[in-house]
């Protein structure tokens, strides 16, 4: 009950310019001598409680411990506390459900508009908490990464910070092979280790493009760029909609989505045409007809992989 009560203290003592003893006393039903002893007890914690003289004398905490209310409405600290609430429930963080208590507590924010979740159902939490323990820790990484040829090469990295985009995590780290700095997406994360050995950190590099963004801005002076038309039935709308955010796009009266997107073409290969042949009898390429030439090649050999020998 004591710790209760002083906790309870500290935030009312947070929550009013001056308190006096007997209005504590009062409040949590002790004796003003009680009240004395607990607030020694909550300066010795190191919080720091002045004592006011006078009529309208009592305690407060000195205001450069306070964080002024006034930087932080309701909404601010609804959008925070899900924020916190969602890496807390990935992460086990205690430290990030103690500031969600301290928040709710200073602040009577309203009932939350909105929830966040970024994959706490996803089977990978753990190593999400192993990758967030070694960029804490300063320690190397080991293990397999699957590349983009289908390539699964050893890797000794130094972490540098967890990334969540596009409806995935990414590693930010060091590469010792590569000598660079590299990103790497967690489900291509095989066999890992974290070792012992310590590093230093070293001046990082910016984060490297995502080759997957759809939204980036070419301009007509860049080479090899080049604008591609797709047309996707009704039934695959929702989908494409997903997929290709940020594209022009145009819905025709039958009922179908067209999408144009500004790409340059040494991207077609890595990750356009596998999209469109996931979506089926759905998608048609309307143009170049260097990328249907290219669906057609790989449909081609996709045929011919079912032959009969």
């Amino acid at each position: 009950m004591k710790l209760e009560r002083l906790i309870s203290m500290i935030y009312m003592l947070l929550n009013h310019e001056i308190l006096s003893a007997s209005a504590l006393a009062e409040k949590y039903n002790v004796s003003q001598r009680t009240i004395y002893r607990d607030i020694e007890a909550i300066c010795a914690a190191g919080i720091p409680v002045v004592s006011y003289q006078g009529v309208n004398g009592g305690y407060g905490i000195m205001e450069e411990y306070k964080m002024d209310k006034s930087l932080l409405g309701s909404h601010d600290v609804n959008s925070i506390v899900t924020l916190l609430r969602s890496m807390s429930d990935i992460f086990e963080d205690e430290k990030a459900e103690e500031t969600i208590h301290k928040l709710q507590s200073v602040y009577q924010a309203g009932k939350p508009s909105m929830s966040l979740d970024i994959g706490s159902w996803r089977p990978y939490n753990e190593t999400l908490r192993e990758l967030k323990d070694a960029i804490t820790k300063q320690l190397v990484l080991q293990f397999e990464y699957v590349s983009a040829k289908g390539e699964r090469v050893k890797r000794f990295v130094e972490p540098v910070l967890l990334d969540y985009k596009y409806d995935s995590w990414y590693l930010h780290a060091f590469c010792r092979m590569r000598s660079g700095y590299r990103e790497f997406k967690l489900p291509r994360i095989l066999s890992l280790v974290v070792t012992g050995e310590h590093f230093h950190p070293r001046q990082h590099d910016p984060k490297p493009a995502n080759p997957y963004d759809h939204r980036k801005k070419y301009s007509d002076n860049d080479k090899n760029v080049i604008d591609v038309r797709l047309r996707f039935s009704s039934a695959c709308m929702a989908r494409a909609l997903d997929f290709f955010v940020g594209a022009d796009k145009q819905f025709n009266d039958d009922g179908s989505l067209e999408i144009l997107l500004k790409k340059q073409s040494t991207d077609l290969s890595k990750w356009l045409l596998p999209i469109l042949l996931s979506f089926g009898d759905g998608a048609v390429v309307m143009g170049p007809p260097e990328v249907r030439n290219a669906v057609q090649a790989k449909l081609q050999k996709m045929m011919d992989n079912y032959r009969e020998v």
